[in-house]
């Protein structure tokens, strides 16, 4: 269940030249679009979604629960594939907006972002190996290349 439509507990006004900006109990803004200082600005935290943080979850997913969840992680970061082929090609934009369809805004192509997208999915095609693994058969495909072993 989504808890954006919930009231806070302790509502924090967004206040500029003494104007409020956003609603203290319901600060939740669905779309980041508008006025930098009035509208974008108090969304940015609150509903924009940040895309850079989402290959860090599926890393994470993968760490907290194994390698039972690899399948799950490889298929949400996959569906960065789409965003990778759209907008500006190759890149993730900065941020998208936290209602659907989830439109990208911000920088079109945002450097840690995409560079976040390829980690993670290089972590991932590797992880099913174990923990260590990765490291310990490229330190013995190093031992096997000096030793003029194949």
């Amino acid at each position: 269940r989504s808890l954006a439509d919930r009231p806070v507990r302790h509502p924090l006004p967004v206040v500029r030249d003494g104007r409020i900006l956003n609603d203290p109990h319901h600060p939740y803004a669905p779309l980041y679009t508008g006025d930098e200082d009035t509208s974008r600005k108090p969304a940015y935290h609150n509903g924009t979604v940040w895309s850079w943080v989402f290959p860090s979850f599926c890393e994470a997913l993968v760490l907290a629960c194994g390698p039972t969840a690899l399948p799950a992680a490889r298929a949400l970061l996959g569906s960065c594939q789409r965003e990778l082929a759209r907008g500006c090609l190759g890149h993730i934009a900065e941020v998208y907006d936290g209602d659907r369809p989830h439109l990208p805004k911000g920088c079109g192509a945002q450097a840690w972002a995409s560079s976040e997208v390829l980690r993670v999915e290089k972590y991932l095609h590797t992880a099913g190996l174990g923990p260590g693994n990765a490291t310990k058969s490229r330190r013995q495909g190093h031992k096997n290349d000096r030793m003029g072993k194949k």
